[in-house]
């Protein structure tokens, strides 16, 4: 696709985010500002699995750090945009350390471990009542107040996560096209080969991890602002395994492939209502119809598309070498 078709596209679906919610209920701008928050989960795992390879069952818990970070902050008199950060870094910290056994275990087993981490993270909120107030949660969490901007309406804490979400896609934007990107491909196709034109694969590794898990905590600030009230029940493996196959239904390792995943899967199950008792049904025979015959997700129909319809000549660089050479 031609780089100014892209650009336009990408402004008309901006276009088309911002004047989607206009006339909505607060339910269904409810249903889009999660969708916003879970893309932003998911490009974090994205970058994790989908570009340097290393898969991770732990993302809701970065959420959760996030979440309880940031909640614990501004219940306490601090400002939203002061608390984000804090629990933004601490996410960065914490999945730089989880990042260690991946140097060491890969596939199966560091999948293990981060499903370990995840239950950690989960009993650590529901026992630390003195902290997190236990299974009971935090009630109340203020949502940011910017003057003359208030987002204690639905509608403007919509357009308050959605210009976060831009921002943090462009960031992820420059991440995946810069020198790291590339690192991270190399790493996710072959880190023995990678290594040996000079990539710090233990380096990257731990890039990989520390910053998809910033991006989880940025959506767990959000949501927690979002919902007022976390508990831990909010971010266990079940969330976890939601992000992943928001990663996979979108397709990993495309760069859009998390804003078009977490829309199956957050936007269907609302669409698919209608069907009363047997949406839920509906749903979950749709999503294992196309990984089955879609493997690598809804943005890999446009590249079977592509390549079956539109497929370009190559000139070979050896014939063209020989026609100079004549």
């Amino acid at each position: 696709m031609a780089t100014w078709l892209r650009r336009i596209l990408i402004l008309a679906l901006i276009a088309l985010a911002i004047v989607a919610p206009l006339g909505q209920g607060n339910y269904i701008i409810y249903v889009m500002t999660s969708w916003l928050i879970f893309s932003i989960a998911a490009m974090g795992l994205n970058l994790t699995l989908g570009y340097a390879g290393q898969i991770s069952l732990a993302q809701a818990s970065f959420m959760a750090i996030g979440a309880y970070t940031t909640a614990l902050l501004t219940l306490s008199g601090w400002h939203w945009l002061a608390a984000m950060p804090l629990g933004v870094l601490a996410c960065f910290v914490v999945g730089f350390g989880l990042g260690y056994p991946a140097l060491r275990v890969k596939g199966h087993f560091l999948a293990f471990i981060t499903l370990a981490f995840n239950t950690l993270v989960f009993l650590v909120l529901r026992n630390e009542e003195w902290l997190t107030g236990g299974t009971y949660g935090l009630v109340g969490i203020p949502r940011p107040d910017l003057g003359l901007f208030s987002t204690m309406r639905s509608l403007p804490f919509y357009y308050f996560t959605l210009t976060v979400t831009i921002v943090a896609a462009l960031a992820m934007w420059g991440i995946v096209r810069s020198p790291w990107g590339r690192a991270f491909k190399a790493l996710r196709e072959n880190p023995i080969r990678a290594e040996s034109l000079g990539v710090d694969t233990r380096r990257i590794t731990l890039l990989a991890f520390a910053i998809g898990s910033m991006y989880g905590g940025l959506a767990g600030a959000l949501i927690a602002s979002l919902v007022q009230f976390i508990e831990p029940g909010s971010f266990g493996l079940a969330h976890s395994l939601r992000i992943l196959l928001m990663v996979a239904v979108g397709g990993a390792g495309y760069f859009f492939g998390p804003f078009v995943g977490a829309g199956v899967v957050i936007l269907l199950p609302e669409i698919l209502r209608f069907a009363e008792g047997y949406y839920l049904i509906i749903y979950a025979v749709l999503v294992i119809v196309m990984l089955i015959f879609v493997p690598s997700g809804m943005i890999g129909i446009w590249g079977r598309i592509r390549d079956r319809f539109f497929v370009r000549p190559v000139a070979r660089a050896d014939l063209q070498q020989g026609a100079q050479l004549k």
